[in-house]
């Protein structure tokens, strides 16, 4: 048979019965459309192809449906997906089902296109406007505050100035309790941990920008980098802490703080865990086990949370290393730890049942200078504290401590570490080497003093 079969003879080609289009739309929520070329004539198979190619016929029978019918089918569409996104506020899911153009062979069919057998084609297509950071930035934001430090500098030289500093601050508790890091109030603090005479702390509500609350000092731990305060007000939304145990690298992680001062309040970064218990020393020898994250952490951030994807405060965000050598690398202390020191500081103003020596360690004893007066290296005892767990034990000045309940120490973070793993009261031994004392023989003496932990209060 030949394959123009169904086309008239080149003199019927003009013929307007012959370019009937018919348009079928179905009554349901879908539309459909299709069309076919009416009046066929089977007897066209006469006809060679270049004169089927030059026929008017030819040309006509293959034309699409007009821009301006299609457009009037597709826009009522178009708006009422828009109209459904803009009343429900969520997710929207509009289908467009369509039939591609089909020219029937009037001798297999004819009439009405048979739409079970015509191929169909779906197009969802899905608007999803909620992300985990903005569920959370709703939920938390109102739990971050700012805080603000002020205190007077004395140089001899420039004379009195005055210092402002800021950070960030997490609601612990509704009846005015704020968790922050140590390190953003130590400015206006002395060392008995009061505010200085001349010095202020400020807590700013992120819905009372402009009315600032005086803070007073709750309670601070240096060893941890946090510190509570307290202002006057109540009906707080506290935020919720989650259990740092559970966390997982490369699970998201969102913080919120005052990145560069609290003209930026609020501001929230994404990212996820990038590692655990990073061991990370500060320049005043303190040692912490912090959480790493890539989500950006700036100056201003400390103090910060760092949360979840269900607005769980996993972290307080206390650090970054800076600098054009790296980047995506802040840090956080476990939610956990700052739960149980936070509690500590808000019954006792200390963290209760963290042990304490008693001693004042000579930091520049090292295994040089003990090599060259013939003593061992250890810690040099440079002064005991009076009525201390030292004291009492019958530790002196001058003593070195070479073991601490069995283990060799040689520097002072190896005692620490060692002395952390107990709680005050607990019985320990100390393996020390004694100077020898004018008028006795030269040699010194090791001497094993069973020591009972004291309690550290500030």
């Amino acid at each position: 048979m030949d394959k123009y079969n169904n086309y008239e003879n080149n003199s019927l080609s003009h013929n307007n019965e012959e370019e009937k289009v018919q348009y079928n739309i179905s009554p349901q929520k879908d539309y459909y459309y299709s069309y076919q070329n009416q009046n066929q004539n089977p007897d066209s198979h006469n006809r060679n192809d270049d004169d089927l190619k030059t026929s008017s016929f030819y040309k006509e029978s293959h034309k699409k449906p007009s821009k301006g019918r299609f457009k009037s089918i597709i826009a009522p569409i178009i708006i009422v997906a828009l109209l459904s996104s803009l009343l429900t506020g969520g997710i929207v899911v509009s289908y467009f089902t369509y039939g591609f153009p089909e020219v029937l062979n009037n001798r297999e069919k004819s009439g009405a296109p048979d739409l079970e057998n015509t191929e169909l084609k779906q197009v969802r297509i899905i608007d999803e406007t909620t992300s985990a950071e903005t569920v959370v930035a709703e939920k938390v934001s109102p739990s971050i505050v700012g805080i603000r430090v002020k205190y007077i500098y004395s140089n001899w030289i420039f004379g009195d100035t005055e210092n402002v500093g800021s950070g960030s601050g997490i609601i612990y508790d509704s009846d005015g309790y704020i968790l922050t890091n140590n390190h953003v109030i130590e400015g206006a603090m002395s060392s008995a941990s009061k505010i200085l005479p001349n010095a202020s702390i400020e807590v700013i509500l992120p819905n009372q920008v402009d009315t600032p609350y005086e803070a007073v000092v709750i309670g601070r731990d240096v060893e941890t980098d946090l510190a509570v305060l307290k202002i006057n007000a109540s009906n707080l939304p506290a935020a919720q802490f989650g259990d740092s145990e559970k966390i997982k690298i490369g699970q998201k992680a969102i913080a919120i703080g005052n990145p560069a001062g609290l003209e930026f309040m609020g501001s929230v970064t994404s990212g996820v865990i990038s590692g655990l218990n990073r061991q990370i020393e500060f320049d005043d020898g303190t040692t912490l086990r912090l959480i790493q994250t890539d989500a950006a952490i700036n100056p201003g951030n400390s103090g910060g949370a760092l949360l979840n994807s269900q607005g769980e405060v996993i972290g307080i965000n206390t650090s970054k290393i800076g600098g054009v050598d790296f980047e995506g690398l802040g840090f956080a202390i476990p939610s956990n730890n700052a739960v149980e020191i936070a509690d500590n500081l808000i019954q006792s103003g200390y963290v209760q049942g963290r042990p304490q020596i008693g001693i004042v360690v000579n930091r520049n004893f090292n295994s040089e200078i003990a090599e060259k007066n013939g003593v061992p290296e250890g810690i040099l005892v440079h002064e005991v504290e009076p009525l201390s767990a030292a004291y009492m034990a019958g530790i002196q000045s001058g003593d070195i401590i070479t073991k601490f309940n069995g283990v060799e120490i040689k520097t002072f973070e190896e005692l620490e570490t060692e002395k952390n793993k107990y709680k005050a009261g607990d019985k320990v031994e100390i393996l020390l080497y004694r100077l020898p004392k004018e008028g006795l023989p030269s040699e010194g003496q090791y001497h094993t003093i069973e020591l009972t932990l004291g309690e550290r209060k500030g």
